[in-house]
């Protein structure tokens, strides 16, 4: 009896860690929308990147490039992250078909609660990342970890090593850094162009860029731009170049 109740406690656990959609469904896209919410990102400031997301996913400019792709859906999840030790999914992987399907999405995201983090540990979100990839069962044409964050990597998992990770396995890094001024007392008080440093030091793989946002308050505008490219794919990244910003 002991047996059976540790089955059904495990088949439960199960249930709602995995994703709500079929085993192995096709799909254009797996996309980690990771967002950083380390000491330098305030909840004003978290809201906005939150808001830039739910406006992007809402939209009719992306759920119209969701649709134009061959299998017309993307699977994609939402992580907010910060140190080593804090890579949090706001809203777990969902296939989105549809304006209802990305209305739900943005909606989990929009209603979740705020927990901040600390230091800035990319690389841990990058290794993350590849985690929850396998994890999805889902098999897309192309799979990218879109990142957004205000500051350079001070702590946790070797990013030049997560990137090579990634590459190797065919997938796409994209970057949106936040021009920001805010000091985060937990980072080394040094000048880094973020813009730069992304293109750099961030993103890799056929066709990854980088737009930055001159601000947070700017962050809706980048946002959109940069979800409507990454799930069209289209030529415009290849006309580019790596590392260019469209």
């Amino acid at each position: 009896m002991k047996t059976l109740f540790t089955h059904l406690v495990i088949l439960c656990l199960y249930a709602v860690s995995a994703p709500a959609y079929a085993k192995d469904l096709e799909v254009d896209l797996e996309l980690v929308l990771a967002v950083d919410i380390s000491y330098s990102v305030d909840e004003s400031e978290a809201r906005k990147q939150r808001d830039g997301y739910v406006a992007a996913l809402q939209s009719k400019e992306v759920v119209d490039a969701i649709r134009s792709g061959p299998h017309g859906r993307i699977a994609v999840t939402y992580v907010e992250w910060a140190d080593s030790a804090m890579q949090r999914t706001v809203a777990p992987w969902t296939i989105v078909a549809s304006e209802a399907d990305a209305d739900a999405f943005a909606k989990k995201v929009q209603d979740a609660p705020f927990v901040q983090g600390h230091y800035t540990a990319i690389g841990s979100m990058v290794e993350r990342a590849l985690v929850l990839f396998d994890l999805n069962h889902a098999i897309g044409l192309r799979r990218v970890i879109d990142i957004s964050g205000d500051g350079p990597q001070n702590q946790g998992a070797n990013l030049e090593t997560a990137r090579r990770r990634a590459a190797d396995q065919d997938i796409v890094i994209n970057g949106l850094p936040i021009i920001s001024d805010t000091q985060d007392p937990w980072r080394p008080r040094v000048k880094v162009k973020i813009d730069n440093y992304y293109r750099n030091q961030v993103i890799t793989g056929p066709g990854a860029f980088v737009i930055p946002a001159r601000n947070f308050d700017d962050f809706k505008k980048a946002v959109l731009r940069k979800m409507i490219l990454e799930i069209a794919d289209n030529a415009t990244h290849s006309a580019l170049g790596n590392g260019m910003r469209p």
